[in-house]
């Protein structure tokens, strides 16, 4: 999580000094007690239900886990927060006051008010607790639950496209906030956008962060507007691998629908340049190819390959010319599929 530099020039000293990013000094929201009062005067603490899908960490303040001394998870997270969406882009205007130049430490830093692409690679980490309920660069509230991150200079507010190197999680978040300031580190990412991409516990990971530029953020509003084909074979199973560790993906029965021969052909040894979409991740290369061939009747796939990297073999389809071409791709895969391709760059 943040560096105590990072803590000490965004939060201690307030934004105000900042050339005005933001507001600062809003009291923390303190969570409700669960200390329950007894006859005597004295109090019981009954323990908090905490959702089982969640990770175990050491309390916020704690000094340990992978985040520095003073931050740390909420006492009390939402349930589901596995299930929560990707930030629901928009194109919206830039904010004047949150995107000035500004120092920090004696290092200036100008916000990017241009339509370039912008791609970083480095060290994401997440922060939490302690900054939950405050004020952001931004203006908005805080909230440690939401889709959520701070870049030093993408524009606020706007998305970006953060991609987990070691996990493969994809995620996408709003940017409403400032730091982190360090040399590595290339992306403070929510509570929640830090569960979903695999990295809560560790604290950090390698992550790739693309700026969602206005005409990619169209192409996702126009992806999600247009009908969804229907499959010409609707006999879906959802059948999941048994071998220990394995990804389960729903698949299409082989015995309902043809096989693409062309499609089902040995996957070539690296992918070409282009954007693709990676459609699964299996610890067999049999159960990779058997996942190829029960998606070969969705040609808008395109090409679909098997790449083996390290022990797992990963389905890719593709190659596409452009993101948006590959986010649309993506669209048009049925959601009773429950596959969510993820789009990557080669």
């Amino acid at each position: 999580m943040r560096a105590p530099v990072d803590t000490f020039a965004m939060r201690g000293l307030g934004l105000a000094v900042l050339l005005t990013l933001a507001a600062c000094g809003t009291t923390p929201q303190k969570p409700a007690s669960n200390n329950v009062p007894l006859p005597s005067g004295g109090k019981v603490k009954v323990p908090v239900r905490q959702d089982p899908t969640l990770p175990a960490l050491p309390a916020a303040g704690s000094g340990r886990g992978g985040y520095y001394k003073d931050d740390g998870p909420g006492d009390n997270p939402p349930p589901n927060l596995r299930d929560v969406p990707d930030a629901e882009v928009r194109n919206e205007p830039y904010s004047t006051r949150s995107n000035r130049p500004y120092v920090v430490f004696g290092k200036t830093y100008t916000p990017i008010t241009d339509n370039e692409p912008f791609t970083q690679r480095g060290t994401g980490t997440w922060y939490g607790k302690k900054f939950h309920g405050q004020r952001t660069s931004s203006g908005e509230i805080y909230d440690m639950y939401k889709m959520t991150a701070a870049h030093p200079t993408l524009p606020i507010p706007s998305y970006a496209r953060v991609t987990s190197i070691d996990s493969g999680e994809q995620v996408i978040v709003r940017i409403n906030d400032r730091g982190p300031f360090h040399a590595t580190r290339v992306i403070d990412v929510s509570y929640t956008a830090a569960l979903k991409l695999g990295f809560l516990g560790k604290g950090s990971h390698q992550v790739v962060v693309e700026r969602l530029l206005p005409a990619d953020i169209d192409a996702i509003l126009a992806a999600r507007a247009a009908p969804k084909p229907v499959p010409s074979v609707v006999a879906i199973s959802i059948d999941t691998p048994v071998e220990t560790g394995e990804v389960v993906q729903p698949v299409v029965s082989s015995q309902m629908l043809p096989v693409d021969a062309t499609v089902a052909a040995p996957a070539p040894a690296a992918l070409e340049s282009g954007f693709y979409l990676q459609l699964g991740a299996y610890s067999r290369a049999d159960n990779a190819e058997t996942g190829r061939a029960r998606l070969a009747p969705y040609t808008a796939l395109g090409t679909l390959g098997v790449v083996q990297a390290g022990n797992l073999f990963r389905l890719y389809g593709g190659p596409f010319p452009s993101r948006a071409e590959a986010a649309r791709a993506a669209a048009s895969l049925p959601e009773s599929t429950g596959i969510k391709p993820i789009v990557i760059q080669r």
